[in-house]
């Protein structure tokens, strides 16, 4: 039997005592963050919140198996945000309907949850009209036209179901239900709306795709009601991703047992606090880069090697060699020569160990 067909649903239980320690520390590290936010500067939040929302679309997409180009999507949240950024590039349609769903969930998160709303999420996903190479119903309910809804793995003819959604003639009714529920409740804490309310959408699963990334916004707005501000500084996403197979887990052993919720949300709280403590690796980040900008302020730098610079502050892969260079910055070999070796003149660049055509530069960040 799944939560869906208790006769009880969707009273969610909980045991309270068991939340209260790990729900403690989720607030306060939301506040601590929001003060030390507050107290970097109106320019490093901006940045940090570039960085956070970029990771956070990304890493939504990969627990779903599809892979976004990171650049693609920094340039759209900063073109969307009007933020003043250097090597902007243009950005796929379905990059653009990401980061169209993601921010009008956490910018306007104060604005009420509608069906409307939900659709013009899933539309922005499936610009195409397609999942994959397969036609889909878009910016409407699921019509389970070839079937029941179920989340399946492993090959043909050896398929196991791990879970199987509400039927498609009950989904109006348990949406709006839940629509209810979200803009209406103010006696709950704001963070345990987050959790349920991200059980609950994904549960129903009223879409024939898109169900995880759109649960995942929702949960991400509650979140940002929470904070009670609409600058993200900590990915959820992120943090589910690095434990994707815990979450599967915690989502079928949730979905196929009783009303009492108690062991999601421990885990959804303690995901919380993982992807709360891993915003020092952004904030350092973020801190380095202003800092070597400051550094070089006055510098002479072309903006060819601006673009390069910014990429190995950020998340350049592999070794920088003129090859990589001359195609990033569409230049040839020997323009990307001589802007290396400028840099390497300002002591901008350094010269890894070895020669030859194994030869490769890496940024001098001592400041």
């Amino acid at each position: 039997m799944y939560i869906y067909q208790d006769t009880n649903w969707p009273d969610f239980i909980w045991d309270d005592k068991s939340l209260l320690i790990p729900l403690s520390k989720v607030r306060n590290l939301q506040g601590k963050l929001i003060g030390k936010m507050e107290a970097i500067g109106f320019s490093l939040r901006e940045e940090a919140m570039l960085e956070t929302l970029t990771i956070d679309i990304v890493k939504s997409n990969e627990i779903e198996g599809e892979i976004l180009d990171s650049n693609q999507v920094r340039s759209s949240i900063a073109r969307r945000l009007g933020m003043d950024i250097s090597g902007l590039i243009p950005s796929d349609r379905d990059v653009e309907g990401v980061v169209e769903m993601m921010l009008d969930a956490t910018q306007k998160y104060d604005q009420p949850l509608t069906k409307e709303r939900l659709c013009n999420w899933h539309a922005a996903l499936f610009p195409t009209g397609r999942s994959g190479m397969h036609k889909i119903t878009v910016a409407d309910w699921r019509k389970d036209e070839t079937g029941p809804m179920q989340v399946i793995s492993g090959p043909m003819g050896k398929e196991k179901v791990h879970y199987q959604a509400p039927s498609a003639a009950v989904v109006e009714k348990e949406i709006s239900r839940f629509i209810n529920w979200f803009n209406n409740e103010n006696n709950m804490e704001p963070v345990l709306i987050s959790g349920l309310a991200h059980l609950w959408f994904i549960t129903i699963h009223p879409f024939d795709d898109g169900n995880g990334r759109i649960a995942r916004a929702i949960a991400d707005m509650q979140l940002a009601r929470a904070d009670k501000t609409n600058q993200r500084f900590y990915s959820m996403s992120a943090q589910i991703e690095r434990q994707k197979k815990a979450y599967y887990d915690i989502l079928e052993k949730t979905q196929k047992g009783s009303m009492d919720v108690t062991g999601w949300l421990q885990w959804f709280f303690e995901c919380l606090i993982g992807a709360l403590e891993a915003t020092e690796v952004t904030l350092a980040k973020v801190l380095t880069k202003a800092k070597f900008w400051e550094k070089h302020a006055t510098t002479i730098i072309k903006e060819r090697q601006k673009l390069m610079i910014n990429k190995l502050l950020d998340n350049f892969f592999g070794k920088l060699n003129t090859s990589k260079w001359a195609k990033i910055t569409k230049c040839s070999q020997d323009t990307a020569l001589r802007d290396i070796q400028d840099l390497i003149d300002k002591e901008i660049l350094l010269k890894e160990p070895g020669g030859g055509r194994s030869t490769s530069y890496v940024l001098n960040i001592d400041i």
